[in-house]
C-alpha cells in the first residue's frame, strides 16, 4: 500500500477532470491516476504552492507570494523546478508583459507536460501510464454529448492547407497560415508526448517520437526554459509540416483556449495520439473533426490504395467501381451516437487494428488482390493510359521496387485474375509494367526515392541494418530501409548481388542488365553492398552485432538443388537443375553435349530445359509426374518450350538411372497414377509396372530445391524446420533470435521473385519497429489483406474492344541464343492495351469516420479525392471554462433524439 500524501490527494482532486472525484461524489485514493502519477515527481511544498493557485487562472510571482507567504527568490526557484517537472506553466499575456503562473488541467496541461520532460518519464514510467489514464477516463462519459466543435476539450484537427478548396469559404482557424502569422516569429519545436509516452509503455506503433510539436507564442518559450524544446524559425516550422503530410501525419491545434488563441501545432499519429485516440476509441467524431470531410470522384479513382493506406482513421476503403447485377454497393457507414444511447459496447478498443483493414468484405480490384506485393495496378496502367510513365514507375515501387525484374519473369497472377479475362482475354498487365519499368534502364531517368523519416528529409537514422543474402528479398528490405533513412549493408556471398535473379534465371528470361540497373538505384540511394562475403564464414552474426548492426535481414534463398533419391544420381552427366543454371549463368559458354533430360515440371525445370538446348544439347525432353492440366510450370512457357523443340510428358517419375562406366546411359521412368492424396498432401502413386527407358548423356534433376544454411546461424537461437525452412512468426517474420528475421524462400519455401519482394517490405516494417524500443511489431499494423470483388456479379455495359497486344520479337533464333528476344509493346500499343483496363476497383469514404484532414488528398495524383466543408459548425473553438455551454443543448437534443428513436 502506497503511503499516502494528503497534499498529492488534494492537488489530484483538484486538477482532474473526473467529475464524480472534482465534486465530491467519490473520494479520490492513492490508487487513482490522479494520485500515483503525481506522487514520484511533485513534492509537497510543490503541492503546497499549486495547492494556492486556480486552475487556469494566471496569478503573478509577488502575488502567489503573498498567498503562499514564501519569499520571492525562493518562490521563482521552486516554480522553476515547477515547471521543469510539468506541474505548472507560464506566459506573459497580459498587458504589462508580467511573467505569470498557471495551474494547468491535466490534459492538455501537466500530464502532457510531465512526460515531455523525457528523462523524468523515463526514470518515472508511471507517468506515462498517467498521461494515457488522464486523456481517457475523464472522457468516457462524456464523449457522446460532445458537439462539433470539440466543446473546448483537448485537440482540433487542421487540415492540410493545401486541401482547402479555394472555391469555398473558409474559417481563419481551419488555416495553419492563419495561426503562423498569428505568432509571427515565435516558434519552437520539441518532442511529442504521446509517441514519448506510448514507447515507454512499450506500445509504439512504429511512429517514432521526435521533434514534431510546435508550441507558439509565449509557449515557445516556455518549453526552450524547460528543456522542452528549441526555437526554429519559420523555414523549419514549414519544413517540418510538410514532412508530417509526407509521412501521413494528422495536423491538430490545441482547442481549451477558444477561436483566438492556441499554443501548439502537432503532427498526430494516430496509432499514438491520445488526442486522435478519444475520437477512434469511443467512435466520437465530434472530438477531432474539421469541419472538412473526403469525398471520392469515382470515375477518377483508381483503386491505387493510397489514400486507403494513409488515412488514420480507416474512413477510405477499397471497395468497386463496377456495378453488381443489382446496381451499385450499398456500402456501410460507422454508426455515431447522435440519437443513440453510446457505452462501452459501441466503442473500438482495437481502433490501431480496425482503422489498418483495406477494404470492404465485398472487395476490390482483382489485380490488386492477386499480386503478393498488391501493387497499385489499376493505377499505373491508367498512368500509363496518360503517358505519365514516371509517376507509373514511382507509384509501383511504392511497393514493387524491381518492376523491371518483375516485367521479364512475373508468374502473372494480376492477369490470371483479371476481370476483363472473364470478357475475351485479360489486360496484358505484365507488358505495361514492363513498358513502365524501362525508364530503369536509362541512368537519367532512373528514380531515386527520397529518404524521410522523424528526423528530417535526406537524414540518416543511426541503427544499423544488415542483410544477408541480395536476392529479391534481401534486396526489397534494403530499398525500403534505406528510404526510412537506414544504414544498409548488404552482405552477399556471390561477387555480385542478384542472388537466384542473377544466378538462378537464365539470360533469355531476364537479361543481367536489368537487375544491374535495379540494383544501381539502391547503390545512388546509399545502400552499401559487400560481396564474397559470407557470413557464418567470413563474419559472424555475433561479429557484425559487435560492429553495430542492429538487424539482420536473413534472405539467402533456396540455391540448392534437391536430389532424387534413385539408384544411379551419383553418375557423371547428373546434376541437379539449379547447379546447371548457375554454370550458365556464371558462363554462358557452359556446353552440354548428347542428349538431355530434365527431371520435373515446374517453371525453374523448364527454364533448365530451354537452357540446356541453348547449351548444344541435341535433344531434350522433360519429364514431370504432373499431368499437364496440374502441371505447375506457367501454361505459356511450356509452350515456348515446346515450340523450341523440346518435349514434355506428363505423369512420369524417376525410377532409376542407368549407367556405364560410371556416366548416364539412360533414365528409367514409372508411370505416376496421382501426385497427392485425399488430404491434399504430396504423396505419388505409382504403376510400378508401367515403365519407359529414355536412352540419354545428361540427366538434370529439378525437383525441387534446398536451403544451404552453412554456419550461417551457428551461435543463434533460430530454430530450423524438419524441411530446413526457418520457423517464424507469421506476421512479423521474426525468429527465435529478438534481432534476426528471415523471408523469401527460406520461410515460404521455393516461391517467385514477387512473393520474396512482398515479404521484403514486410521484413522492413519488422525490423524499423524493432530497432526502435518501445514499438510493438504488431499493433496498429497493416495486415495488407485484400478481398477479390466477384466476378460473377458484375454488370459491365460499355467496354473498349480492342483485342489484347501482342509484344513483337526480336530477330533470331530463340534456341540458338541466350539473348532474351521478347520485345516490350510499342508506346501505340500502351496506349490501346492500357484502354481495355475495365477500372474494376474504387475508394470508398465513410463520411461517419473522416476527420477532415486532407492527407488522403496529398497522396492521391489523379484527382480523385477531396475535402469539402460540409461541417461548419466543426470550427467553431471554445474555451475549456466554457464546455458546458456547448455541451447542454447538444446533450439535451441528443437525448431527445434518442427518445424518439426509443418510441
Amino acid at each position: 500500500m502506497a503511503e499516502e500524501r494528503e497534499l498529492i490527494l488534494k492537488l489530484g482532486k483538484k486538477i482532474t477532470d473526473r467529475i464524480p472525484y472534482k465534486l465530491g461524489m467519490e473520494k479520490l485514493t492513492v490508487n487513482d491516476p490522479e494520485y500515483w502519477g503525481l506522487a514520484g515527481v511533485v513534492t509537497d511544498e510543490m503541492a503546497e504552492v499549486a495547492l494556492c493557485m486556480d486552475v487556469r487562472k494566471p496569478i503573478t510571482l509577488p502575488k502567489l507570494a503573498k498567498k503562499t507567504k514564501k519569499p520571492e527568490a525562493e518562490l521563482e526557484k521552486l516554480l522553476q523546478e515547477m515547471a521543469v517537472v510539468g506541474i505548472i506553466e507560464y506566459n506573459w499575456e497580459n498587458p504589462q508583459h508580467e511573467k505569470q503562473y498557471i495551474l494547468p488541467m491535466y490534459v492538455p496541461g501537466s500530464a502532457e507536460f510531465m512526460v515531455m520532460n523525457k528523462e523524468q518519464v523515463e526514470k518515472h514510467t508511471e507517468v506515462a501510464d498517467f498521461f494515457e489514464n488522464m486523456s481517457r477516463l475523464p472522457l468516457e462519459k462524456v464523449t457522446p454529448m460532445v458537439p462539433l466543435g470539440g466543446a473546448g476539450i483537448g485537440m482540433h484537427v487542421i487540415p492540410v492547407e493545401k486541401a482547402i478548396p479555394a472555391a469555398q469559404e473558409s474559417a481563419d482557424v481551419e488555416h495553419i497560415s492563419h495561426w503562423l502569422k498569428k505568432y509571427k516569429d515565435k516558434y519552437a519545436i520539441g518532442q511529442c508526448s504521446c509517441r514519448l509516452q506510448q514507447r515507454v509503455r512499450d506500445e509504439g506503433t512504429g511512429d517514432i517520437e521526435g521533434e514534431w510539436c510546435i508550441g507558439v507564442g509565449d509557449m515557445a518559450d516556455f518549453l526552450v526554459q524547460t528543456g522542452r524544446g528549441h526555437y526554429v524559425e519559420l523555414d523549419d516550422v514549414l519544413e517540418l509540416l510538410e514532412r508530417a503530410e509526407k509521412m501521413g501525419y494528422v495536423h491538430q491545434i490545441t482547442n481549451i483556449d477558444g477561436e483566438d488563441k492556441i499554443f501548439a501545432i502537432c503532427n498526430c499519429a494516430v496509432g499514438v495520439c491520445n488526442a486522435l485516440r478519444t475520437s477512434q476509441l469511443f467512435n466520437t467524431p465530434n472530438m477531432s473533426r474539421s469541419a472538412y470531410r473526403a469525398h471520392v470522384t469515382k470515375e477518377n479513382c483508381v483503386a491505387c490504395g493510397r489514400c486507403v493506406e494513409y488515412c488514420p482513421t480507416g474512413a477510405a476503403k477499397l471497395g468497386q467501381k463496377l456495378c453488381t447485377k443489382n446496381g451499385e454497393i450499398t456500402y456501410p457507414k460507422q454508426e455515431l451516437p447522435d440519437a443513440t444511447k453510446w457505452g462501452p459496447e459501441k466503442w473500438s478498443t482495437d481502433y490501431r487494428d480496425k482503422n489498418q483493414i483495406n477494404c470492404y468484405e465485398t472487395g476490390t480490384a482483382p489485380c490488386k488482390t492477386a499480386c503478393p506485393a498488391h501493387v497499385p495496378v489499376q493505377g499505373y496502367v491508367k498512368m500509363a493510359a496518360e503517358g505519365r510513365y514516371m509517376d507509373a514507375l514511382k507509384l509501383i515501387k511504392n511497393e514493387n521496387p524491381f518492376p523491371a525484374v518483375c516485367g521479364s519473369i512475373c508468374n502473372r497472377r494480376c492477369e490470371d485474375a483479371c476481370t476483363r479475362g472473364t470478357i475475351d482475354q485479360a489486360v496484358a498487365i505484365d507488358e505495361i509494367k514492363k513498358f513502365i519499368a524501362e525508364q530503369e534502364m536509362h541512368a537519367d531517368k532512373r528514380y531515386i526515392p527520397e529518404i524521410v523519416n522523424h528526423l528530417g528529409t535526406g537524414v540518416d537514422l543511426p541503427q544499423k541494418i544488415a542483410i544477408v543474402g541480395g536476392g529479391p528479398a534481401g534486396l526489397s528490405a534494403a530499398f525500403y530501409c534505406r528510404k526510412m533513412g537506414y544504414p544498409v549493408t548488404v552482405f552477399e556471398k556471390e561477387s555480385r548481388p542478384g542472388g537466384m535473379l542473377l544466378n538462378g534465371i537464365p539470360s533469355f528470361r531476364l537479361e543481367k542488365n536489368i537487375i544491374d540497373a535495379e540494383i544501381e538505384v539502391l547503390r545512388q540511394m546509399g545502400v552499401t553492398f559487400k560481396c564474397g562475403v559470407e557470413v557464418g564464414k567470413d563474419v559472424t552474426i555475433q561479429q557484425l552485432r559487435e560492429e553495430g548492426f542492429k538487424a539482420f535481414y536473413v534472405a539467402i534463398g533456396a540455391q540448392g538443388g534437391r536430389k532424387a533419391g534413385v539408384p544411379g544420381e551419383d553418375a557423371d552427366g547428373v546434376k541437379t537443375g539449379v547447379e546447371f543454371l548457375r554454370s550458365v549463368n556464371l558462363d554462358e559458354s557452359t556446353k552440354l553435349s548428347g542428349r538431355t533430360v530434365v527431371v520435373g515440371g515446374g517453371n525453374v525445370a523448364v527454364d533448365v530445359a530451354r537452357a540446356a538446348l541453348r547449351a548444344g544439347s541435341g535433344e531434350v525432353s522433360m519429364f514431370c509426374l504432373e499431368s499437364r492440366d496440374i502441371m505447375p510450370a506457367a501454361k505459356d512457357e511450356v509452350a515456348e518450350a515446346e515450340e523450341e523443340g523440346i518435349s514434355v510428358n506428363n505423369s512420369w517419375g524417376p525410377k532409376e538411372i542407368l549407367t556405364e562406366n560410371g556416366k548416364v546411359k539412360a533414365i528409367v521412368f514409372k508411370k505416376c497414377l496421382s501426385v497427392k492424396d485425399a488430404d491434399g498432401r504430396f504423396n505419388p502413386q505409382y504403376d510400378e509396372n508401367d515403365l519407359m527407358t529414355v536412352e540419354c548423356e545428361n540427366v538434370l534433376l529439378s525437383i525441387g530445391q534446398s536451403i544451404v544454411w552453412g554456419d550461417l546461424l551457428k551461435g543463434t537461437k533460430v530454430e530450423i524446420r524438419p524441411n530446413g525452412g526457418a520457423i517464424a512468426d507469421p506476421v512479423t517474420y521474426q525468429t527465435a533470435e529478438p534481432d534476426i528475421f528471415v523471408g523469401g524462400d527460406v520461410y515460404t519455401g521455393p516461391r517467385f521473385a514477387i512473393d520474396a519482394i512482398a515479404a521484403g517490405k514486410e521484413g522492413f516494417v519488422s525490423m524499423h519497429r524493432f530497432v526502435n524500443p518501445g514499438q510493438s511489431l504488431t499493433l496498429g499494423r497493416n495486415r495488407r489483406e485484400f478481398i477479390e470483388l466477384d466476378k460473377n456479379n458484375i454488370d459491365v455495359e460499355t467496354f473498349d474492344n480492342a483485342k489484347r497486344q501482342i509484344p513483337g520479337t526480336k530477330a533470331g533464333v530463340a534456341k540458338e541464343t541466350f539473348r532474351d528476344l521478347r520485345c516490350t509493346l510499342t508506346e501505340e500499343q500502351i496506349k490501346t492495351e492500357a484502354k481495355r483496363c475495365l477500372g474494376c476497383g474504387a475508394s470508398v469514404v465513410d463520411e461517419n469516420k473522416c476527420i477532415g484532414c486532407g492527407i488522403c488528398t496529398t497522396k492521391c495524383e489523379f484527382d480523385a479525392i477531396h475535402l469539402t466543408r460540409d461541417l461548419p459548425d466543426a470550427s467553431r473553438m471554445w474555451k475549456s471554462e466554457d464546455k458546458l455551454k456547448a455541451i447542454a443543448p447538444y446533450a439535451l437534443k441528443r437525448q431527445f433524439a434518442i427518445k424518439r428513436n426509443k418510441n
